[in-house]
């Protein structure tokens, strides 16, 4: 889910121009500057750490470099993480549009919340409110929900690693799908700068605040939660990595994030990294603080794009105009809070009328096509071409008829604008399709480690048969395709320095957590996509109806606020 545009700019201006630097040991400098284009070769700098890292278990079999746990996953509409907010553990959306993390609580007593059968969060208990609250809004145009509530402090545990004090928002009021699907909330995994829980602990302890000082520096103590464990120096490498499993069309993949470390047999070398764009105030970034006043600031998971393909052709550039700017170079938002795939009306409407006759004859009918007609649609990132897989580029358009499909995944987004300069919003069919690192890098002096991303296909070479596979099995089965719901595990896995040091690839401890009650299958292959995109088909089987989507919350004008001013906004927008 991202922001809407218009909040989005002004938030993470504001949010930006409030921090200030933490006492937080800084980041190694990688000793080099990237481009803003191009792929890049991530070096990993290995160094011994002092950790005060809460570990679920208690171990201590040497210094803790990261954690990792499965996903649940809701019809590949819907992928959850389970998370601990003091002493009860629930399952919420695992997201990268956004930065904040809410839990539904015991006092909403919305029909969405009422309908929930997720275990709320009791505030009675471990919760320490801080006196204020926030109103997050989340969607694009075309989708709008909100979730607001308290925002308080209380331990949080993910993936096996521990934070104190870590603030978020209790909600006692929402229309969002988090509570729907076995999740009760949000887990956001964005940049600070687009975060108003921060906005709103900082606002409760230090009164008008001017410029982003103070923001950037208590993102320490305020930030989000794995940017707290990277300011705090719990985790080897400023770092997560994200696979979806894929439980419709054809149930396969491993559905995990992995926190501070690589995947266990994922070398750096098979890696495509390129920059994650930057955003200055103008464009509704983050203001500079005053100790740092040449530094640009990220706002979102955000790359650029080389081009973009169907059917190994060249898709043209959209005549789409931006909201408010000028248009900006092509680009993509990496979004795990987003179940579709979604780009410039223009573009769109070509790439349905060239794999639907029934759309290319009327653009207000369904795109239906030929299940087993297999569309190759594939992101050119970092020189590199990165696949959507045929089996997450359809989806079943009517129980029983496992002939006809539907072209649902991929819908027209807003153009882009303040705050928001993307085009392109890369959700669960893309990430199905391919493993995602994100890297943030130096928070609170990006020049010195900028922030990166990682792309590495998991398409298998023979996508196109395991989907005609899929289609011939469906079709025996009654017309209905395999399907099937994970919960999220509650069991996790610590990576340890001892561990790291006797193998390759860091070996996860399990730490004391419940086993889990789903195990997804591994994926099928591994493929390296670096050659052009084929003319095999590509088509993804997730519905229309998408998560929702995060709303930009601020653009350029944040610098001008206060901390009370930013709490405002934040209670009225958010991504």
């Amino acid at each position: 889910m991202y922001t809407s545009s218009w909040c989005a700019s002004v938030l993470g201006l504001g949010f930006l121009v409030l921090p200030a630097l933490v006492a937080a040991v800084p980041l190694p400098a990688t000793g080099r500057t990237l481009s803003r284009k191009g792929a890049v070769v991530l070096p990993f700098i290995k160094h011994k750490h002092s950790r005060g890292l809460l570990a679920r278990d208690g171990d201590d079999d040497g210094d803790v470099l990261g954690g990792s746990v499965g996903l649940g996953d809701s019809a590949d509409l819907f992928y959850t993480v389970a998370v601990t907010v003091g002493d009860s553990t629930t399952a919420v959306n695992l997201d990268t549009g956004s930065s904040d993390l809410w839990v539904m609580s015991t006092e909403c007593h919305t029909t969405q919340c009422q309908a929930s059968a997720a275990q709320p969060y009791d505030v009675t208990k471990t919760f320490r409110p801080t006196g204020n609250s926030v109103n997050l809004k989340y969607g694009d145009s075309v989708t709008g929900t909100h979730a607001s509530g308290p925002v308080g402090r209380d331990t949080v545990t993910l993936a096996a690693l521990t934070m104190e004090n870590q603030p978020l928002a209790a909600v006692n009021d929402t229309d969002n799908s988090a509570v729907s699907n076995g999740g009760a909330g949000i887990l956001g995994l964005g940049f600070p700068g687009q975060s108003f829980v921060q906005a709103a602990a900082i606002n409760a302890q230090f009164k008008n605040t001017q410029g982003t000082d103070t923001f950037i520096e208590q993102t320490a103590t305020d930030g989000p939660l794995v940017s707290r464990l990277i300011m705090a120096d719990m985790i080897d490498e400023p770092l997560f990595a994200i696979t979806l499993q894929r439980d419709t069309i054809d149930v396969s993949g491993e559905g995990q994030i992995t926190i501070g470390q690589l995947p266990d047999g994922v070398d750096n070398s098979s890696i495509t990294w390129v920059p994650v764009r930057l955003y200055d105030a103008a464009d509704g970034g983050v203001a500079a603080p005053s100790f740092a006043p040449s530094e640009v600031y990220p706002l979102r998971w955000e790359v650029e794009l080389d081009g973009v393909y169907l059917d190994g052709k060249k898709l043209p550039d959209s005549k789409q105009q931006a909201n408010g700017i000028k248009t900006p170079s092509l680009s993509a938002l990496i979004d795990t809070g987003n179940s579709l795939i979604r780009g410039p009306s223009d573009i769109v409407n070509d790439i349905l009328t060239k794999v639907s006759p029934a759309y290319a004859s009327d653009p207000t009918a369904q795109p239906i096509l030929p299940c087993d007609a297999g569309h190759n649609l594939t992101f050119q990132i970092g020189g590199k071409f990165f696949p959507v897989d045929p089996r997450d580029f359809v989806s079943q358009n009517a129980q029983g008829d496992a002939t006809n499909c539907v072209a649902n995944n991929v819908v027209s987004t807003d153009p882009p604008g303040v705050g928001a300069l993307f085009s392109w919003n890369l959700g669960d069919p893309f990430l199905k399709s391919n493993m995602v690192v994100f890297y943030y890098g130096n928070l609170t002096h990006p020049s010195v480690d900028p922030p990166r991303m990682g792309f590495l296909s998991l398409v298998p070479q023979n996508a196109d048969q395991l989907l005609d596979q899929a289609v011939e099995e469906a079709q025996k089965d009654g017309g209905s395709f395999e399907t099937k719901v994970d919960s999220a595990p509650t069991s996790s896995s610590l990576i340890t320095e001892e561990e790291s040091s006797t193998a390759a690839g860091s070996q996860p401890t399990s730490t004391t957590s419940s086993p889990s009650t789903n195990v997804a299958a591994h994926p099928d292959s591994i493929t390296a996509s670096a050659s052009a995109p084929s003319q095999s088909a590509t088509q993804s089987q997730t519905t229309s109806g998408s998560l929702s989507h995060r709303l930009p919350d601020g653009h350029g004008a944040w610098y001008l606020f206060l901390l009370p001013t930013l709490s405002l906004l934040g209670s009225l927008c958010i991504l």
